[in-house]
């Protein structure tokens, strides 16, 4: 096959509209504007958003409130959640993720006390809750802050 034999699938283009071309076109006269009006004119173009002088949605909705863009998204883990891992492994971010107990990778990770671990692991997370820290210690695993 060349590239001169190409071809688009049949109905995957379509003849362009040619507008303003007399009445037998289908498109003459008003060249499929309707009469008169805003978008009739030439150049009549509006910015986004606009409706015709009624309050845009955008100042309509209520806005509350304040959103900080610079907020680090901290994932909280129970340390019951943590028994999915088997004896003496390794538990970090990437570990969490391959588990499926962490959806995606962000930028830190707290575990919490809640639950009962009874495996013996290392578990390295960004912060830990004193509790936390204690059930880890307890069931003889290590708790590394990052």
């Amino acid at each position: 096959m060349k590239l001169n034999q190409l071809t688009a699938t049949p109905g995957a283009t379509k003849e362009r509209k040619r507008i303003g071309r007399g009445y037998g076109a289908g498109t003459g006269k008003t060249a499929g504007k309707g009469h008169k009006g805003q978008k009739a004119r030439a150049g009549h173009g509006m910015r986004p958003g606009f409706e015709g002088g009624q309050m845009p949605m955008q100042r309509r909705i209520p806005k509350r409130g304040f959103n900080n863009i610079f907020a680090k998204e901290i994932v909280s883990i129970n340390v019951g959640s943590l028994n999915r891992f088997e004896d003496g492994a390794a538990v970090d971010a990437a570990a969490l993720i391959a588990a499926g107990i962490l959806k995606k990778d962000c930028d830190g990770v707290k575990i919490l006390s809640n639950g009962k671990l009874e495996k013996k692991l290392t578990v390295k997370a960004n912060a830990f809750s004193q509790a936390a820290k204690a059930k880890i210690e307890a069931a003889g695993g290590k708790a590394e802050v990052i």
